[in-house]
């Protein structure tokens, strides 16, 4: 058995899939807030839904090989509408998570996000970078409820004998994601399904690195079976600024106008990981290159589903 916080969303619904294909029984924890039923649609996996906020959600749960923890809003547009819910999934949620693996013994998943990162000084991003947050931002409930899960993590791996493995998610995309989420690739794939002109906050030149969810899946796994301890990056390092994203669907759709809006408020400049460590330490590396990625997207999610 396994179990799968936020397993009902976007990225934690396709973890559901591999491990089910990998013959585990999956049990779902999720309340919904930003996950959907229809991403289990047809999954054996239970679901129940449920707050991993409260404790009484993890009484006498089935014990269990793994826990990964996905449950939390990840979109800036899901996390301002519930600020203190989001803190909540990431502070509260991960200490029940890692209570009932004290408790069981089983090991504990964590995707933690390059957002603990900030606006970062160091470039690429290396696990060892401290970060540059603002703790009072717009983005704030999301980046330090991450930073305090992670050391939430620490203190229960050094003083509790948790076996934890830590993920730092870059930007992943794919199958299934809100198109209303406000996420880029996502938005600008509805407004290119809409016919709409592609919106560009700024002038565009910040730069993001934009993994297929199939890479970020298959990262996942591998760090939860392997022996590394400690932050592990997982992400695509081929960096692209927003304006060339923009530009690819625009002519992928036959050359849509572009408009720009203003700039977000503590929108990171520059976000690229150092894949090092995965690469050495867990023989990882993406497949999908940005135009494979895209391609793959738009043959398995029609116009209609995207603007659902």
């Amino acid at each position: 058995m396994v179990i799968v916080t936020g397993g009902a969303g976007f990225l934690g619904s396709h973890l559901v899939d591999r491990l089910v294909a990998e013959g585990h029984r999956v049990l779902v924890l999720d309340n919904l807030s930003t996950g959907q039923h229809r991403n289990l649609a047809g999954s054996p996996a239970e679901l129940r839904v449920v707050d991993v906020a409260d404790a009484a959600t993890w009484n006498d749960l089935p014990a269990c090989s793994h826990v990964f923890h996905l449950a939390s809003a990840a979109s800036p547009v899901a996390y301002r509408a519930d600020p203190l819910a989001t803190v909540r999934a990431n502070v509260d949620g991960i200490r029940h998570a890692l209570d009932h693996c004290t408790n069981t013994g089983a090991r504990l998943v964590f995707t933690s996000t390059s957002e603990v990162y900030g606006s970062p000084e160091v470039h690429p991003q290396v696990e060892s970078y401290w970060g540059h947050v603002n703790p009072r931002g717009p983005r704030a409930c999301y980046d330090e409820a991450k930073r305090l899960a992670e050391t939430l993590c620490w203190v229960y791996e050094q003083h509790h004998g948790v076996q934890v493995r830590l993920a730092r998610l870059f930007n992943t995309y794919g199958p299934r994601m809100d198109p209303h989420d406000g996420r880029l690739v996502p938005t600008l794939l509805r407004q290119a399904a809409q016919g709409e002109p592609l919106t560009v906050h700024g002038d565009g030149l910040q730069t993001r690195s934009l993994a297929y969810v199939d890479d970020t899946i298959d990262g996942l796994l591998r760090l939860a079976k392997s022996d590394v301890t400690g932050p592990v990056n997982l992400g695509n390092p081929d960096e692209r600024s927003v304006i060339d994203v923009v530009r690819l669907i625009s002519v992928l759709h036959g050359g849509l106008p572009i408009t720009h809006l203003p700039a977000d408020i503590d929108d990171p400049p520059r976000r690229c990981p150092d894949i090092t460590r995965a690469q050495q330490e867990l023989g990882w590396s993406p497949r999908v290159g940005l135009e494979e990625g895209i391609e793959r997207l738009l043959a398995v999610a029609s116009a209609s589903a995207l603007v659902s």
